[in-house]
């Protein structure tokens, strides 16, 4: 495969704090969330066709759990873009899908928003003469926050966005999967209907991931996972989405790096990535 033009990291998304504030008519949960991404992710590559041909190649650890049918969400941003553009131009995508699927870091979303981004510098489309939130919106709910990926409050089902007065930037962070899938659907479905109260974007270390419960139900590993995690020391640990990735947060790189050797010494069968917070 020819080595891509242009490239894009599709970074993977932590939500610090999640509330869900009310189930709605349309099938929809009102959310608060403060969103945060880490410098690493998956990567997406592009170079451009003359014939208006749009393709996806997956390669990479997780591949095998994707598919790059006309579903996919990097597709439908491409295609997306180019009708919102007016243009008819083309590309050979190539996603290197280094994140979990279903895992509750952003991954499809993360990887739609870096196809736009990656896009309108291939196709040379001013961001002016398209309506991103428009676009990213429709592809769906985690994709406007991903888009910017960077620290904002999210409400509404994430489409209201607010930025926030935060500095975590180089922070230290610690993911950890036990490298089982677990769908947002059954995880919402699972969700008990009550309102715990808001999150306060600027106080969210003392808010919840009211999802972390309902997952537990799907995914019963999630349980040990943030147990373990807890166990390392970190300055915080919590589930992000609707899981089944955990997180934890460190003070300094050298406890991180620490803490992950251990936990890969320990359970090898499962993922972690060691990052830092963008």
């Amino acid at each position: 495969m020819q080595v891509p033009a242009l490239s894009e990291i599709a970074f993977a998304k932590v939500n610090l704090a999640l509330h869900v504030r009310a189930r709605r008519a349309d099938g929809y949960h009102e959310l608060e969330s403060l969103f945060a991404f880490c410098t690493d992710g998956d990567v997406l590559g592009a170079t451009a066709r003359e014939d208006g041909a749009l393709t996806l190649a997956i390669e990479g650890p997780f591949a095998d759990d994707l598919s790059a049918g006309e579903d996919n969400l990097v597709l439908r941003a491409a295609r997306a873009l180019r009708e919102a553009a007016g243009i008819r131009s083309g590309a050979d995508l190539m996603l290197d899908k280094r994140l979990p699927v279903a895992s509750g870091i952003g991954g499809g979303s993360a990887d739609a928003a870096a196809a736009l981004r990656l896009l309108l510098r291939l196709w040379a489309i001013s961001p002016a003469d398209v309506d991103l939130a428009r676009i990213a919106a429709a592809l769906g709910a985690d994709v406007p926050a991903c888009l910017g990926s960077h620290t904002v409050f999210g409400a509404g089902i994430g489409e209201k966005l607010e930025p926030v007065a935060l500095d975590l930037a180089d922070m230290p962070v610690l993911l950890v999967n036990p490298l089982v899938a677990c769908p947002t659907g059954p995880v919402f479905a699972a969700w008990d209907g009550e309102d715990r109260g808001p999150l306060d974007p600027l106080d969210w270390a003392r808010g919840r991931n009211d999802l972390a419960a309902p997952a537990m139900e799907v995914v019963p590993e999630i349980d040990e996972v943030l147990a373990v995690l807890r166990a390392q020391l970190p300055r915080l640990a919590r589930m992000s989405g609707s899981g089944a990735t955990c997180f934890g947060l460190f003070a300094s790189t050298a406890e991180r790096d620490a803490a992950a050797t251990r936990i890969d010494r320990d359970h090898p069968d499962w993922w972690t990535l060691s990052t830092r917070l963008r």
